[in-house]
């Protein structure tokens, strides 16, 4: 069953971003007719194999596996509509983050758009790879970057790399709503 999933994901994938196999075939390697026998299911790769299949349609391999692809039918673009995005929420209601993960259904993106709501009294520092932007919506907010603070309020921007230790808590009486878009140098 799992050969028909990745055999029909494959397919669907190279068919929305508008490939041919002899695209995939310049991207990976592999023969047209060999990519043409995954896609109708009668072979099945290595996982190996898959991972450079996965590569060349922008995606990780894991949408490969999955029953079900996420987002619209065309993976080239995914639509959020307003209060519809991935919720989750860190710690407790006046610590950490609440979250709504937009573009969520949307394979193979470097740029991780959220809604965050930040709570006054976050102390958790936060260090990754990659580059951040961040657009207060609503609300005011100390941010602290490198053992310097920020005080930023609404309609204020700040874009900085984001390996360096890095925080932000409100400081408003209401919410603090920010828009955060991080850029990972690495497809998710």
């Amino acid at each position: 069953m799992l050969e028909k999933t990745i055999a029909k994901n494959i397919r669907a994938l190279r068919k929305a971003r508008k490939m041919t196999l002899q695209d995939v075939e310049d991207r990976t390697g592999l023969s047209k007719g060999y990519l043409s026998k995954v896609e109708r299911g009668l072979k099945f790769p290595p996982f190996s194999t898959m991972g450079q299949i996965a590569g060349a349609l922008g995606v990780e391999v894991i949408f490969l596996l999955k029953d079900n692809l996420p987002g619209t039918p065309d993976i080239r673009i995914a639509l959020t509509p307003a209060g519809q995005g991935n919720k989750a929420q860190t710690l407790a209601e006046d610590r950490g983050y609440r979250f709504e993960a937009l573009a969520a259904g949307k394979p193979g993106k470097n740029m991780i758009p959220y809604i965050i709501e930040v709570a006054p009294h976050e102390e958790q520092t936060f260090s990754h790879e990659g580059e951040e932007f961040l657009y207060v919506l609503e609300g005011k907010m100390e941010f602290s970057y490198d053992d310097k603070t920020y005080i930023m309020k609404q309609g204020d921007s700040i874009y900085f790399e984001s390996g360096v230790p890095h925080s932000g808590r409100s400081i408003s009486k209401g919410k603090t709503r920010l828009l955060a878009v991080m850029y990972n140098y690495k497809r998710v």
